[in-house]
C-alpha cells in the first residue's frame, strides 16, 4: 500500500514510505510574527537544502513545509513542518540529527564551519517552535503517492481529541466506515488521498488533540468542492458504528494548508 501523509496539516499531511514501511512523522507547528515572515522564509530556504541532504543520507524519508490557513496571529500557528521517518526509534531518540554538520557542509560546501554554525543557531530567532508532535500513520487510502506530490498541494487537517479509553471505538469507525468513503472519493478523482494519524507523544487528558485526519487535494478548487455522501451504502450496523465514532471524538480545529517547500 502506497503511503501518504497528512498533515497535515495537519496532517496532515504527507507520506513517503513504500508498501512495506510504516510511516512515522514529526510535526513542528510554528508561530511567526508578521514582521518576521520574510526572515522566516529565508531560514526555511536555507534549511531546505540541508533537509535534502538528510534525505540523501538516509536520516529521514522526507521533509515538508506547509503554510497554514487561517494562520492569523491570534489563531496559534502560521506554518508546520513535517519530517517523515520509517523508524520510530530514530525519530524519537535524536539520532537522525547526529550528522547535521556533515549534511550542512554537503549542502553549503563554500561556507565555513563557523558561518554554518552561526546560521544554524540564528534560525530560531525568526519563529517560535510552539508545538512538536511525534505521530504514526495508522490508516491511509491507496492511489496518489507522496512521491508524486507537488508544490501547491492543499491539505485539510482535522484535529481530533479522543479519550484514551475510546481509541478503539473511534479508530474502528474511521477504518470501517470513513476510510472506504474516502477511498471512493480518491478513486473518483475528487481528492488525492486521505489518512488517519495517531499521536505517539504527547498524549493524555491535558493535550489538545490525539489524532488528525488529513485529506490531500491538487488545489483549493478541488478542496472546496469536495462532497462525500456519508449515508451512501449505509447499513444499520455502519450507521451505529459511525455514530459511536463521532461521539468518541471532539473535533478541535480544522486547518487548510498549502505545501510550499519539500525535500524528497
Amino acid at each position: 500500500m502506497k503511503k501518504v501523509m497528512l498533515i497535515v496539516v495537519l496532517m496532515l499531511f504527507c507520506g513517503m514510505a513504500n508498501a512495506q514501511e510504516k510511516l512515522y512523522l514529526v510535526f513542528e507547528f510554528m508561530k511567526v510574527d508578521n514582521e518576521q515572515e520574510t526572515a522566516y522564509s529565508e531560514v526555511e530556504e536555507f534549511w531546505q537544502k540541508i533537509q535534502e541532504q538528510r534525505v540523501k543520507g538516509g536520516d529521514i524519508l522526507g521533509w515538508d513545509l506547509w503554510a497554514l490557513s487561517p494562520g492569523g496571529e491570534m489563531q496559534d500557528f502560521q506554518y508546520v513542518t513535517v519530517s517523515l521517518y520509517s523508524d520510530p526509534v530514530k525519530m524519537m531518540d535524536g539520532s537522525s540529527w547526529s550528522n547535521l554538520m556533515d549534511r550542512a557542509k554537503a549542502a553549503y560546501p563554500n561556507m565555513s564551519g563557523s558561518d554554518l554554525m552561526n546560521k544554524l543557531n540564528s534560525s530560531a530567532k525568526t519563529r517560535d517552535l510552539a508545538v512538536r508532535i511525534y505521530a504514526e500513520e495508522i490508516l491511509t487510502t491507496t492511489g496518489t503517492s507522496a512521491a508524486e506530490m507537488v508544490l501547491g498541494t492543499i491539505a485539510e487537517i482535522d484535529m481530533m481529541k479522543v479519550d484514551l479509553m475510546s481509541y478503539g471505538t473511534y479508530e474502528k469507525a474511521e477504518a470501517e466506515v470513513f476510510q472506504p468513503l474516502h477511498q471512493k472519493s480518491v478513486d473518483a478523482g475528487d481528492k488525492n488521498s486521505w489518512g488517519l494519524i495517531r499521536f505517539i507523544n504527547p498524549i493524555g487528558s491535558d493535550t489538545y488533540a490525539s489524532h488528525m485526519t488529513v485529506s490531500m487535494f491538487k488545489d483549493y478548487k478541488q478542496a472546496l468542492n469536495q462532497n462525500i455522501n456519508y449515508e451512501e451504502g449505509a447499513t444499520p450496523a455502519n450507521t451505529k458504528l459511525m455514530q459511536e465514532g463521532i461521539a468518541a471524538r471532539d473535533m478541535k480545529y480544522v486547518y487548510m494548508a498549502e505545501l510550499i517547500r519539500m525535500a524528497r
